[in-house]
């Protein structure tokens, strides 16, 4: 099983949580890798004697061919949606997409197959605890994110497509939530079996929250078409505890931390609502980062109405990623949003200030939520070194 014998790869952006992925599977299925990250990351832990560039700019060896981030548009070379889709080609495949919850049910979907025997291969964009990461190269299924943002997921030739749900959440790459459902329904039409609106999950989960029922219910639907008995991938699913930065729960100075990926209105929303179902009665304080201008931009007061479920939220600048900045669109707005309905909110743009500053508000026994899909992941070791160093 090594169909990439003989290439030679150049990964331009192979510290990213999609990328990294992508280069463990080639080499793994035969591959010579090599890649260039300007950034520290945690996913190059896992591409240990890989040849990683830290340069500037990337400097390709002779004779490699170049599969290029969607992160870094002005360089030539392959897409990671066309490599991506040369992968998912390569095995029968399961690709999970939708607005919301395609990561959790993808991981979800690979435990469960790993547990029962089946040697999955998975392709997922964030870490996978139980699974050692968020790459494998196991000789059955091949489990895969797909990622609606640049239209990824509709290149994708699988076996079993799985839709979560549908939401309009890229406003500069669609029109309408119109013209997405119909991306969508194209792409499972294409799929010889698909898995869409799934009944939620009613046996116990380890996961706190509805979403994650609904999430646990697609997964049991794919895994029942590609095999698997009910009851076993059931008991399964039940053993499921989550992916990095879902409802990722750590302690500092007597408060809870939970950090989550959350970054759309309905994702904040049912992350809050499962924190106020797994820590009733406590208080709860938030940290948001807006991710994207453009979602700021168009969904500012969806984005406050959410956030409203908590009691106090500090809200940063927003992490523009792959947008230009534009002068009058600012996390202010998410602030304002949320004065308006009467929510404790404050604006502290730098995200370092923003920690501090929760930090030492946040009282023992409470709970703090790190919310949002950009380098806000670095917020949680910010607080708890600042608890505890109140503490001590």
């Amino acid at each position: 099983m090594r169909p990439l014998e003989g290439r030679r790869l150049f990964f331009v952006g192979i510290g990213g949580a999609g990328l990294s992925a992508y280069a463990q599977l080639a080499r793994a299925w035969g591959a010579e890798v090599a890649g260039w990250e300007p950034n520290d990351t945690p996913y190059l832990a896992a591409l240990a004697g890989v040849a990683v560039q830290r340069s500037p700019a990337p400097s390709p060896p002779a004779g490699f061919e170049l599969v290029v981030s969607s992160a870094y548009p002005s360089i030539e070379g392959s897409s990671r949606a066309a490599f991506l889709a040369e992968l998912v080609s390569l095995r029968r495949s399961i690709v999970v997409a939708g607005t919301h919850g395609k990561g959790t049910t993808a991981a979800m979907i690979a435990f469960c197959l790993r547990e029962a025997g089946a040697d999955p291969a998975w392709l997922i964009g964030a870490p996978v605890p139980q699974l050692g990461g968020n790459a494998g190269a196991g000789e059955g299924w091949l489990v895969v994110e797909g990622d609606e943002s640049d239209r990824t997921v509709f290149r994708l030739p699988a076996r079993i497509a799985v839709i979560t749900n549908v939401e309009l959440d890229h406003h500069s790459e669609f029109a309408s939530l119109a013209e997405l459902e119909q991306a969508f329904a194209a792409w499972a039409g294409r799929a010889p079996c698909a898995v869409r609106d799934a009944p939620r999950f009613e046996g116990p989960l380890a996961l706190p929250g509805e979403h994650n029922r609904a999430n646990a219910g697609a997964a049991l639907a794919a895994l029942e078409l590609a095999g698997l008995e009910r009851e076993r991938a059931a008991a399964a699913l039940g053993r499921f505890t989550g992916t990095g930065r879902r409802f990722e729960v750590s302690q500092a100075g007597g408060v809870t931390i939970v950090d989550d990926y959350a970054h759309h209105p309905s994702e904040l929303a049912a992350t809050i609502a499962a924190a106020r179902e797994a820590y009733p009665g406590r208080r709860l304080r938030g940290l948001f980062q807006p991710h994207l201008v453009s979602r700021t931009r168009h969904l500012a007061p969806e984005l406050g109405a959410a956030l409203a479920g908590l009691d106090e939220v500090v809200v940063t600048e927003i992490y523009a990623a792959r947008e230009a900045t534009l002068p009058d669109v600012s996390g202010k707005r998410v602030v304002e949003a949320l004065s308006d309905l009467g929510v404790e909110a404050v604006w502290i743009p730098a995200l370092r200030e923003a920690a501090a500053y929760l930090a030492e508000r946040a009282r023992s026994g409470e709970v703090v939520l790190v919310l949002g899909a950009g380098d806000v992941d670095r917020a949680p070791a910010l607080i708890a070194a600042r608890l505890s160093e109140r503490r001590g």
